[in-house]
């Protein structure tokens, strides 16, 4: 039994330490063998192969090999599509299980499905664990079994059923004994995988008292640096949402909400996957969105006049984040404002936000467009000049990312907010009629 590893297929749980997947590999007494792949699948649909989200990865990869090494083992790390690297792994290591921590997305879905055959030809066994949110899809339901579709009852459900003292950190050692002693390699390096050094760097994130205390006074304002930065960490799994939660729990109410708000939409698109292409409420197809294309580079370049939608679209081109208060906004001004289809707006984010996470990005792109489950109602414009009045009143965030403002070099406003307010209102109400035909 001991002749044979039990390979740890690293995925988006980039650490050693509390990963449900290692936890459990270490129940049975092989060695442990570590494996990352990246796969071309998904690298060849980035546009940038400067890619700050490829580089963070390809970092954290690197503490984790020499974390390894140190244990006297290595990472082994295949670039290439994921069934064909699993395949080369199974010939060249004599490999008893593959453990994985469980991915919901319906790419991830279709890929593990397959591997598990590829491993099912090779006799060898193929588990998946809950790592990545503390509730599945299916944990937490109404009394009939059914996927709850509005945030505050599943909100409400989700603390009643939560245990701190059982969705602790997992705790466990890692040892030169239980890992498997094989010669160390370097990784290979960002060329390698034909990527290049970004000049976008990954903040760390910030889960300090202050921070938690003061989370749903400071949060809306984007001028403050009073967000945790957690977004990206637990998107790439660098701090565990177990660890992430127990943090939470010392803070205010609001922070606990926003982990939540993640795992709703987790279960939403696990549950309902057709959101990834489609609207949740299907009325909504019906929209006849104008989609200038003009219009978009406008919006993309931060060039719409409005100050608080440029700011937050230049701040996004620029570091790979937006704050959360000044997303909506953006994303309100595309749609309503411009009545560009909201997968337009998903689309660019997905490449450029370094927290991307197709669950999320897409629950909130339905939320603002009035669309999703839970959704704000489509009659619910958000005003870009009253937003900016409220949250950043004295243009800090403003003069940060738009210096030309008051300028003659800022852009008029490209659209009257009244009249694309009313065109709007009207364009969702036709969409909705004809539904009712």
């Amino acid at each position: 039994m001991k002749d044979k590893y039990n390979l740890i297929w690293l995925r988006r749980d980039l650490r050693l330490s509390d990963n449900a997947a290692v936890h459990h590999a270490l129940q049975s007494n092989r060695q442990l063998l570590f494996y990352f792949n990246f796969d071309t699948e998904i690298l060849d649909q980035l546009e940038n192969r400067a890619d700050a989200r490829v580089n963070f990865i390809h970092s954290e990869l690197q503490k984790i090999n020499h974390q390894l090494g140190k244990l006297g083992s290595s990472l082994v790390v295949k670039l290439g599509l994921a069934r064909e690297c699993m395949t080369q792994v199974l010939q060249e290591y004599p490999i008893a299980k593959v453990y994985a921590n469980k991915d919901y997305e319906l790419f991830a879905i279709d890929r593990d499905k397959s591997i598990e055959n590829i491993c099912k030809s090779q006799q060898v066994e193929f588990q998946l664990y809950k790592d990545q949110v503390i509730f599945e899809e299916q944990e937490i339901t109404k009394k009939d079994g059914k996927a709850y579709t509005i945030y505050t009852p599943y909100m409400k459900k989700w603390r009643s059923e939560f245990d701190s003292t059982v969705h602790q950190p997992l705790e466990y050692k890692l040892s030169s004994s239980n890992t498997a002693q094989i010669e160390w390699k370097k990784m290979p390096s960002l060329e390698d995988i034909r990527f290049t050094n970004s000049s976008i760097k990954i903040p760390a994130f910030n889960l300090s008292s202050e921070m938690l205390n003061n989370y749903e006074a400071r949060r809306n304002f984007p001028a403050l640096k009073a967000t945790s930065n957690l977004g990206v960490h637990l998107r790439f799994g660098t701090i565990s949402i177990r660890k992430a939660v127990q943090e939470a729990l010392k803070g205010d109410d609001q922070f606990l909400n926003e982990l939540i708000w993640r795992e709703f939409f987790i279960q939403i698109l696990a549950n309902f996957p057709k959101v990834e292409t489609e609207c949740f409420k299907s009325a909504y197809n019906n929209m006849e969105w104008i989609n200038n294309e003009k219009d978009f580079e406008k919006w993309t370049n931060g060039k719409t006049g409005f100050p608080i939608v440029d700011a937050g679209m230049r701040e996004l081109k620029a570091t790979g984040n937006m704050h959360n208060r000044v997303r909506m906004i953006a994303a309100s001004f595309l749609v309503k404002d411009l009545l560009i289809d909201w997968r337009w707006g998903e689309a660019y984010f997905a490449n450029h936000l370094l927290d991307y996470d197709l669950a999320a990005n897409n629950g909130n792109w339905q939320w603002v467009a009035g669309c999703g489950c839970d959704a704000a109602p489509y009659f619910r414009v958000f005003n870009p000049t009253e937003q900016q009045k409220k949250f950043d009143p004295d243009m800090e965030y403003i003069r940060k990312w738009v210096p030309e403002f008051g300028t003659e070099k800022y852009p008029k406003q490209m659209i009257d907010h009244k009249f694309a307010r009313i065109r709007a209102l009207e364009t969702y109400k036709k969409a909705l009629q004809s539904e009712l035909i």
